[in-house]
């Protein structure tokens, strides 16, 4: 490390692993305020409870209210298979075969994820094992407000079609009724059974209770804004949900040989998600990381979500300047992002110190933008330090396992003697009596 007073910037704060009140900064920048989101709990109950009470009829209100969405009945949220047909005729070539062509690496990752049945046989021959079925139907949200994501049809449909699901939902907010045909052609394109133009807690609530026209499902996966997190949050245990999302975020360690404006336009892909995207740059080098911002600087005036991302990188961004790779891993594993993006000539002895990271992109050429859309890998990821206990989006998201116990005459009347003991022990009698029958 050199110099760290020497770095300076006007739109990233800069921070010093060797500064005393280190840990504070670091602390205050990781902190995001739920407080400022309990309002929307309230309103998202509401919006809950309506649809449980009134069905279909509260829907259609909902979503003419939010979305703006010229509708006659409740047939009118689904969208028809000639529709979405027309969307994978009416795209252009381009795009389409950019669709395909990430549909299939997303098959081909996700397929080696898939887990089987097992049994073993003990020597009185009994047999044990797991069991392992797919979900019956899953709901999957795709965000449709401010921006359309075809790419998340793919993340979350493909994986729920690899495990075996026999029923995919998809719900996607169509705002003033505008049905984005990218959207709907990956919906075709990734094996997508049935597509309702809904969005926000309604759709949540829709597919956690169900409807007359919309399906109760077994499980929902999906990004959202916050009232459909929240929602998320409040219908798990009815169903299942994947994760609550937050803000996107990155952390980039790049070394002296990393190409500042790679860094730089890495960092701004992060930010260019929403203002509240959080992208951090650490570099055990204050000659390169100066580099860096000052790359920063140059390149943002020429982006087309400039103003979204300066307001990123102000509020949540961050350039750290670390003592050594060491003191920069130990700070990307405090940190657990999302994504993690190794900008370094050797990467492999720095993937083993690597605890906590949604997604690892390693080498100069590994950019995380390609993770996001046609890598392979899943681009759901754990956000908000997660990564300390989740795992991405995948296959195993869309099974479940049941344990198989099927004993012999011989292997009950082996193990009646212990579990006897272990249930008297637990003044549970009845199950005593239960095994002593089996002697």
């Amino acid at each position: 490390m050199t110099n760290p007073s020497s770095v300076s910037s006007k739109i990233v704060r800069v921070l010093s692993s060797i500064d005393e009140e280190f840990d504070t900064h670091l602390s205050q920048l990781l902190c995001r305020d739920v407080n400022e989101y309990q309002h929307i709990e309230q309103s998202v109950v509401a919006i809950i409870n309506d649809i449980r009470a009134r069905g279909d009829e509260a829907l259609v209100e909902y979503t003419r209210k939010f979305d703006n969405a010229n509708l006659v009945n409740a047939g009118d949220l689904e969208v028809s298979w000639n529709e979405i047909n027309h969307c994978v005729d009416i795209i252009d070539s381009e795009q389409r075969t950019a669709l395909e062509h990430a549909r299939d690496r997303i098959i081909d990752f996700h397929q080696r994820q898939k887990e089987d049945s097992w049994s073993y046989q003990d020597e009185s021959g009994s047999r044990y094992g797991q069991v392992v079925s797919a979900l019956e139907r899953v709901g999957v949200y795709v965000p449709g407000g401010k921006a359309a994501y075809p790419s998340s049809v793919l993340m979350n449909a493909i994986p729920a079609r690899v495990a075996g699901v026999e029923e995919i939902v998809m719900v996607v907010p169509t705002p003033g009724g505008y049905r984005n045909p990218m959207v709907m052609a990956a919906a075709a394109i990734a094996g997508v059974d049935r597509v309702f133009a809904i969005g926000g807690a309604q759709a949540i609530a829709a597919l956690a209770y169900g409807t007359t026209h919309v399906p109760r499902v077994d499980k929902i996966v999906g990004p959202g804004n916050i009232y459909v997190a929240t929602a998320k949050r409040q219908v798990f245990g009815q169903v299942g949900i994947d994760m609550i999302a937050g803000p996107s975020e990155v952390v980039v360690i790049c070394d002296a040989g990393a190409d500042p404006e790679w860094v730089a336009m890495d960092l701004f892909a992060q930010a260019e998600h929403d203002e509240m995207a959080q992208s951090i740059v650490i570099c055990d080098d204050s000659s390169q990381l100066q580099r860096v911002l000052d790359a920063v600087a140059r390149l943002l005036p020429e982006l087309e979500r400039r103003e979204v991302i300066e307001k990123s990188l102000t509020d949540h961004g961050a350039a750290i300047i670390a003592q050594d790779m060491d003191d920069a891993l130990a700070i990307t594993n405090r940190i657990a992002p999302e994504h993690l993006e190794l900008q370094v000539a050797n990467p492999e002895p720095l993937l083993e110190k690597v605890r906590h990271a949604g997604a690892i992109f390693a080498g100069y050429y590994s950019a995380e933008s390609l993770g996001d859309y046609c890598a392979g890998p899943n681009h759901v990821l754990p956000t908000a330090g997660t990564a300390r206990f989740s795992s991405p989006l995948g296959v195993y998201d869309f099974q479940k396992r049941s344990s198989l116990v099927m004993c012999s005459r011989e292997g009950a009347s082996r193990l009646s003697s212990t579990a006897s003991v272990l249930a008297r022990a637990e003044y549970l009698t009845a199950h005593a009596r239960s095994a002593e029958l089996r002697r």
